[in-house]
């Protein structure tokens, strides 16, 4: 049976690319499909103003005109420049267990990276830090989330197969919620209350967090500047973040500690899970998926970690313990069971140290490769 592959070129073939994953999914209790609506956001160059600084390509790898696995390829112009690279991201990778597929797709994106000047390949990773990062290499008996990227065991086989070796790796932890606050959590967290003149923003719906917003993401630009690959994001990209989640933020779930100054000095954000609701919806709002989402979001009982930052100055001196004390709280009042933590770099002991006073288990780990095409 013949083998093809196809770009994408129009809005339907976009479609038909986000839909490649439902069918090598369909029988897995694990993979949690995206929300369909915000992927196409994401991929549509006129909609995701990561396209200022970003230039994309995506195929559809076919067999007998079904489709069997696709690839995009991705290079971030503000990446190249920061760190002095030439490298060109694989992303939004799935495939059927056949190495002529897979071979078909790397080597279509490593011919394209070669034709803009890349020498270079690394990934998964999408057009920002704010996108899905990591091939999975462990925990493949694990549900996935909303945040990360679920594979079959075959993806990494594959993968290291054609030349593709380590870069970095990221783990992940659940957390098991416990009714009494660690002590010394407490007691670091007064210190910081008191010594640090440090306070938390009081809201009671999303809008009392609108005016923070952008101050959070600052925050994130100066605190995530050393990490792995990492790209300020421009004021475009924050808009566009700020109208996609906070407008309709739980305040319970997302935590804002302020200096006597009134200015962010660490946040961290959480929200529900949504990777059953997403499995009964299909990653589809309509008809009825809106209504699984909704319950999901009123009544959870497991929530997903998205990320944390401090600002530098406070680093180590009470108010991440804070911002976990008050996380803590409001995770016990409304009878969650879990957090999962979503990705952490293996690195970055200082955010891996913060599980140490929790019951807690490191169940999911996944990687960045990277290819050298010249």
């Amino acid at each position: 049976m013949p083998l093809t592959i196809r770009p994408v070129r129009t809005r339907r073939g976009l479609r038909r690319f986000i839909s490649v994953p439902f069918g090598i999914y369909q029988n897995s209790p694990y993979w949690v499909p995206p929300l369909i609506i915000e992927e196409v956001k994401t991929l549509r160059q006129d909609v995701n103003p990561a396209f200022d600084f970003c230039r994309a390509e995506y195929w559809i790898a076919e067999r007998d005109g079904v489709p069997v696995g696709r690839i995009a390829g991705i290079i971030n112009d503000a990446f190249n420049l920061r760190w002095n690279s030439r490298h060109v991201r694989f992303g939004w990778i799935d495939f059927v267990d056949d190495e002529e597929v897979s071979s078909l797709l790397f080597s279509t994106v490593e011919a394209w990276g070669r034709s803009q000047g890349m020498d270079t390949v690394h990934g998964p990773l999408g057009f920002t830090d704010m996108d899905h990062e990591g091939m999975l290499i462990e925990g493949f008996g694990e549900l996935g989330t909303m945040a990360t990227i679920y594979n079959h065991p075959y993806y990494p086989v594959h993968t290291e197969r054609f030349g593709y070796r380590k870069d970095v790796d990221w783990v992940e932890y659940e957390v098991v919620i416990p009714k009494q606050i660690p002590e010394k959590a407490v007691r670091v967290a007064a210190i910081a209350l008191e010594k640090r003149k440090l306070h938390m923003l009081e809201a009671r719906r999303a809008k009392d967090m609108l005016p923070y917003a952008r101050g959070m993401f600052e925050l994130i630009n100066a605190v995530f500047d050393h990490l792995y690959g990492f790209v300020p994001l421009t004021p475009r990209v924050v808009d566009s973040l700020i109208d996609q989640y906070f407008r309709n933020v739980d305040p319970d779930f997302l935590k804002v500690v302020l200096d006597e100054e009134n200015k962010v000095g660490g946040v961290v954000i959480a929200f529900p899970s949504l990777s059953r609701a997403l499995q009964r919806s299909r990653g589809r709002l309509f008809p009825f998926g809106w209504y699984h989402l909704l319950a999901a979001l009123k009544r959870p009982k497991y929530v997903d970690l998205y990320l944390g930052a401090v600002r530098k100055d406070l680093q180590g001196k009470g108010a991440d313990a804070l911002l976990m004390m008050e996380l803590n709280k409001s995770c016990v009042a409304r009878g969650i069971v879990s957090v999962e933590s979503n990705p952490e770099l293996e690195t970055n002991m200082q955010v891996r140290g913060h599980w140490k006073s929790y019951e807690h288990r490191q169940h999911k780990r996944r990687r960045c490769y990277i290819k050298h095409i010249a």
